[in-house]
């Protein structure tokens, strides 16, 4: 059979990818995008690309951006015209915002049938405005040709151009494609080796000087970086627990408290920030004060700038010179005296080793009790960070949780990820399999863990299915399930809101069954109640896919 145009376009289009480095591609089934599913499809039977197929825009689009957030080369997404593009709309938001690189490959009907009533065709050029690095409405197969795409498409979405005015910032990239009928035909011809992401430098780096009162603030996708630049000064770190940077000998606890006090927070000449932070109000009005000199590393698709006079930096280094001791001790001595220990207490061996009856039976009692104390936010989250390691992933949700997980964990270095660039509810569990899945496929021997909220997990329910052909990821999908949104609690409306409204409106509470909808989705489920279940069932992980549900109180 001859080959139609979109067929050799698409397998054209899909080699160059491939050349250039892109490792994965998500695919939600269509039919004016069959072309490029087949050419995807082709070249996953060579072996030279991970093809991970998504019935759903959303969940297909989330699963993407986890997957180029864990490999940090763009994942490319196909969907068909119409509706499925519009569903990819949250996130490239997300992409954009977090400095995460994906390619967009969205099916288009030609010229002629744009406009005119004809089915399934919408504006799909322009879709995404001003959250994609680029876009280019190609040309319809026969009337020109998709070579040279892949090359620009690639480097954009790492960041290679100047782009929005964010030089080295990766982030998406939509490439509109027209396909005329026949819209597919014959076999693609994939013949290609994988080559290797173009990496581009950081450019000229701030120099950091010695001599002001400096703080390093790690938010959001901050990684390592940032607790090697307090190291390197001798700076007080304060790291959020999705930055990928609480750990070290710099690192400070209950920073809220801290920044709040005069002869510490209220003494901060510079800040230095690295990543996105989002979790605390304290954080937020020292970035937003004219008196500190606030250097923030580029991130994401906005520059950080608070206080009218942040300057961005596309890196920085530290300066030689002597640290000032004075101003670290003073931190670290505070710091000391606001760290948190929730793990169990130890048992009492002597009391479990008397004589005395009475003191035997005290002390019987008191490990029954400890051992069945009903889990809170704050044991739970505990749980998760102990049983995570270097070797595992941890993806928190944007949930109460994350928040009591930051104001009471402490350090440890393990890769952590966090859609905190808007900071949205929803595709967590799609982006925590992404992760996954690419860690694997990469050697990542441990298990990714991903804590959430109930209403965030409902909100991401259809990302539980995955075809059968896919080889299912390590994955524990761990839901504080309180029956509602209880994260309004802290907001202006609790204090307002009749009871009734604020229950209806805000807290929205349902009754939903997880277990079967576990069951239904062919997931391993698990309702523990007590430290002890949780540890276990955390550590000792089937090798599969586990929703482990805990419930808590209102």
């Amino acid at each position: 059979m001859t080959s139609s145009p979109a067929t050799d376009a698409a397998a054209s289009l899909i080699s160059d990818l491939i050349a250039h480095g892109v490792r994965d591609l998500v695919l939600s089934p269509g039919s004016r995008s069959q072309a490029l599913a087949l050419a995807a499809v082709a070249a996953a039977g060579r072996g030279v690309l991970r093809v991970h197929v998504r019935i759903d825009e959303r969940v297909a689009g989330f699963t993407a951006l986890g997957l180029s957030r864990e490999t940090r080369v763009p994942t490319a997404v196909v969907c068909t015209s119409g509706t499925a593009v519009a569903n990819l709309l949250p996130a490239v938001m997300e992409a954009f915002h977090s400095g995460v690189p994906m390619l967009l490959l969205t099916a288009d009907r030609p010229p002629e049938l744009r406009g005119v009533g004809a089915n399934q065709a919408t504006i799909q050029p322009g879709i995404f405005g001003p959250f994609v690095r680029a876009q280019l409405d190609a040309p319809v197969p026969g009337d020109g040709d998709w070579t040279r795409l892949a090359s620009a498409a690639v480097a954009t979405a790492l960041g290679g151009d100047a782009a929005h005015g964010l030089p080295g910032v990766a982030g998406p990239v939509h490439l509109n494609l027209p396909i005329r009928e026949p819209l597919s035909s014959g076999s693609p011809v994939i013949d290609v080796d994988p080559g290797e992401a173009p990496r581009h430098g950081e450019g000229t780096p701030i120099v950091l000087e010695r001599g002001p009162r400096t703080v390093v603030i790690a938010g959001a996708d901050a990684g390592p970086r940032a607790e090697e630049i307090a190291h390197e000064g001798s700076w007080p770190l304060i790291a959020e627990i999705v930055s990928g940077a609480r750990f070290g000998r710099r690192l400070v606890h209950g920073y809220r408290a801290l920044l709040g006090e005069p002869e510490l927070g209220g003494r901060i000449e510079r800040a230095v920030v690295l990543g996105h932070p989002t979790l605390s109000r304290e954080v937020s009005r020292l970035l937003s004060r004219t008196d500190v000199d606030v250097v923030a590393v580029r991130h994401g698709g906005e520059d950080l700038d608070l206080n009218g006079r942040t300057r961005p930096a596309a890196s920085v280094v530290v300066a030689p010179g002597e640290p000032d001791r004075d101003w670290l001790g003073a931190w670290l001595t505070a710091s000391a005296s606001l760290a948190i220990d929730l793990s169990e207490r130890a048992p009492d061996a002597d009391g479990l080793a008397s004589t005395d009856v009475a003191a035997r039976r005290d002390a019987v009692r008191a490990e029954l009790a400890a051992v069945r104390r009903p889990l809170d936010r704050e044991l739970l989250a505990d749980a998760v960070w102990r049983a995570t390691w270097p070797h595992d992933r941890l993806v928190f949700g944007s949930s109460r949780l994350v928040r009591v997980a930051d104001a009471v964990l402490g350090g440890k270095k393990v890769p952590v990820h966090a859609n905190r660039g808007l900071a949205g509810i929803d595709g967590t569990i799609a982006t925590a399999t992404g992760i996954a899945v690419a860690s694997q496929a990469e050697g990542a021997h441990g298990v990714t863990r991903v804590l959430l909220g109930d209403l965030a997990f409902l909100h991401d329910v259809g990302a539980l299915l995955l075809p059968p052909d896919e080889t299912a990821p390590r994955l524990q999908v761990i839901v504080g399930n309180d029956g509602g949104g209880t994260i309004f609690d802290g907001l202006e409306v609790a204090a307002s809101a009749p009871a009734a409204d604020l229950d209806r409106a805000f807290y929205t509470p349902h009754a939903v069954q997880l277990e079967q909808l576990a069951l239904a989705y062919g997931w391993e489920h698990h309702r523990v109640t007590t430290r002890s279940a949780l540890d276990q069932v955390l550590t000792a992980p089937s090798g599969g896919r586990q929703l482990i549900e805990v419930p808590l109180p209102r």
